[in-house]
């Protein structure tokens, strides 16, 4: 076995000097494969390391003296970790601790070398959900893992994504040894009229972008200040609802209605789908009332979180602890409801504004079992990965977004002078056929699945349909007196109502979806500027399958050549969902392009550099969120009268149609 600690040695050699990319992504992609089974020999330097390492022996070389690893280890020796093979919740509060315990030990390694070591030691030794959720966490927020491609949720735990049903074929393929690809249906049958947006709330690809903007922007989160956090809380959830709404609008749907805890849960939802370890996903019949549940919340303490929140809006201002004032009728204000609703870390009384957010997630999670009755383990409402499945969650993040609303809508509107910017004049803006279609999406099951060193590997992948969109772009003609660094912004907006009843610009405006903010460099004179959707800084494009990141690394490993990803961060609107669904007939939707200073912008390079391409719902990692204004602006405020906004010069607005064609 002497060769096997040689092994270590060099891995942890190549790591510590510089630790290329390469040989990151490799161990990443290793520490995170086939997660339910023991690394594998094939791995044997990850193997050996994950025997040979001392965490308390390498304590030197995290930047708290060892405080974080100490303590891990202690609960670790004592027994008190949740065991292996068990199903885990972020909402569950022990099990969140345990994960943290282990987050704070990567993030106060100093090298790779330790990072690599706690990770292979902790790997083998603490339930596979907690490790999974600590090394996704840690590699979004560590300084020496920014280059790292997390590979896509839903092929490292596809459980979580994929329907039982599939789930059994690939395991019958893999006892027979027999390769498969299966199809995948949405839950529900055509009985159930929530079935025509099934493919929205269940895109894998979405509810990938819900629980990576949670590991983004953590509600637990206790190191650096992130900048806006509750007015990104606010803005990233109601834009999913505003998109939500604009997929029924097409399917000829109501807009999704709110939540109220005296009235009953009109909408069931069966998930058909399985925990790896711990049985079913519970099922909510329709027309279920309401119940306390029992060591998380009565129902009368959502109600009353629910006033001192609308209190605190009809003030114009938040208590604090110590018994002071913040006044919030003003731009900062969403940010600190935000934070309080949430309720995170930031929020600036949670004794008394308690956490209406989380604890929603875990009351509508558990009515199928709200007394433990059953022993039912966690409901898909507490999982961020499938939270979005159960129509429950749209109904009730339109309750919380009116609750936002009702805040802004408070405020005075924007003015002439909030809105003018008299450098540009927009001209016209042309938009090429705006047409979406589904496709079928393949994605391997193969982790799954259990394995061992002598189980042969048997390629087993689901078939899922989803919504795409055919290429666009635009062209925003544009005069301008100077040469100057503009920002703009990309609405698209309902025009119409689900009655077809056409809506006025404050009627609809609080419906835009936001398809891009970016700035440009504008020449003096009359000019055109060409915008491709799939440069959008709201959205991002597939992620590369972990297959895919796995023979890239190796490669680049075995060769000693330098590995380039250029897939940014996983946080990001599906680029595919950047449309709503159109239809037959053309859903009819307002293009609104709006031009306004550079003054807006947060950062100096934003005309040159994109920051990775997803700041519109998912900011800067690590630093300011590039607009300044609101985020909605300047739809987020009363409109009372449109022509304040429509006399802009630098405002433009046109009718388009979204197609829908099957090709």
């Amino acid at each position: 076995m002497k060769w096997l600690a040689v092994a270590a040695v060099l891995l942890v050699a190549a790591v510590a000097e510089g630790a290329d990319l390469a040989h990151r992504q490799q161990a990443v992609n290793r520490l995170l494969y086939r997660i339910h089974s023991p690394i594998l020999s094939k791995f044997p330097e990850l193997k050996q390391l994950s025997n040979s390492f001392d965490p308390r022996g390498n304590a030197g070389s995290c930047k708290d003296g060892g405080n974080a690893v100490n303590h891990l280890m202690d609960e670790l020796d004592a027994g008190r970790l949740l065991e292996q093979h068990h199903w885990f919740s972020l909402f569950n509060t022990r099990q969140r601790e345990e994960a943290l315990m282990l987050v704070d030990v990567l993030l106060n390694c100093e090298n790779f070398e330790t990072f690599v070591g706690n990770a292979a030691f902790f790997r083998e030794r603490m339930n596979e959900g907690e490790f999974v959720y600590a090394i996704y966490v840690a590699v979004s927020h560590s300084d020496f893992m920014q280059d790292v491609v997390l590979p896509p949720l839903y092929e490292v735990t596809p459980h979580m994504f994929t329907n039982s049903e599939v789930l059994d074929r690939a395991y019958t393929a893999k006892m027979t040894q027999t390769p498969g690809e299966f199809h995948m249906d949405f839950t529900g049958s055509k009985k159930n009229k929530e079935q025509r947006v099934a493919y929205f709330g269940e895109d894998i690809g979405m509810n990938s972008h819900h629980v990576h903007w949670h590991m983004d922007f953590p509600f637990w989160w206790h190191g650096d200040e992130i900048d806006r956090k509750g007015e990104l809380f606010f803005w990233a959830h109601h834009q999913l609802t505003v998109r939500f709404d604009a997929e029924r609008l097409s399917n000829y749907l109501p807009p999704v209605d709110e939540l109220y805890w005296d009235r009953p849960i009109k909408e069931g939802f069966a998930p058909h789908t399985n925990y790896k370890y711990g049985g079913e996903f519970p099922t909510r019949p329709d027309n279920k009332n309401f119940e306390d549940v029992d060591g998380v919340a009565r129902i009368r303490d959502m109600k009353e979180m629910e006033s001192r929140i609308r209190d605190a809006i009809a003030h114009g201002y938040v208590d604090k602890s110590d018994g002071s004032h913040i006044d919030i009728d003003n731009n900062h204000g969403i940010d600190v409801l935000g934070a309080a609703i949430e309720s995170s870390t930031s929020s600036v009384n949670p004794s008394y504004y308690g956490a209406l957010h989380n604890q929603a997630h875990r009351v509508l999670g558990a009515q199928a079992d709200p007394h433990g009755k059953f022993n039912m383990p966690p409901g898909v409402m507490e999982h961020f990965e499938t939270a979005t499945r159960d129509p429950s969650f749209f109904r009730l993040h339109k309750y919380m977004d009116n609750i936002f609303k009702e805040h802004k809508d408070k405020l005075p509107p924007y003015t002439a002078a909030d809105l003018k910017y008299d450098n540009v004049e927009i001209t016209g803006v042309d938009v090429d056929e705006l047409s979406t279609f589904f496709e079928d999406f393949k994605f391997d099951l193969g982790n799954s699945l259990d394995t061992a060193d002598n189980v042969k590997h048997v390629e087993v992948h689901a078939l899922v349909p989803r919504l795409n969109h055919k290429p666009f772009g635009y062209n925003i003609h544009y005069k301008a007196d100077h040469a100057e660094t503009v920002t703009v912004r990309v609405y698209l907006t309902p025009k119409y109502d689900n009655n077809g009843v056409r809506l006025d610009m404050e009627e609809g405006r609080w419906n835009s979806i936001l398809l891009d903010t970016f700035w440009v460099n504008v020449q003096a004179g009359e000019h055109d500027y060409h915008r491709d959707a799939t440069q959008s800084n709201v959205a991002i494009p597939d992620r590369p399958a972990f297959q895919e990141l796995i023979r890239l690394a190796d490669e680049a490993v075995a060769s000693g050549s330098e590995l380039v990803l250029d897939h940014g961060h996983s946080c990001g609107h599906p680029q595919r969902l950047l449309l709503p669904k159109g239809n037959e007939k053309g859903l009819e939707c307002w293009f609104t392009v709006f031009v306004t200073s550079g003054d807006d912008a947060a950062h100096d390079d934003l005309h040159s550099n994109d920051h990775g391409g997803n700041h519109g719902y998912c900011g800067i990692h690590g630093g300011q969120y590039p607009d300044k204004r609101p985020m909605g602006f300047p739809f987020d405020r009363r409109i009372p009268n449109a022509a304040v906004l429509l006399e802009q010069p630098n405002f433009h607005s046109h009718t388009v149609r979204v197609y829908h064609k099957e090709e």
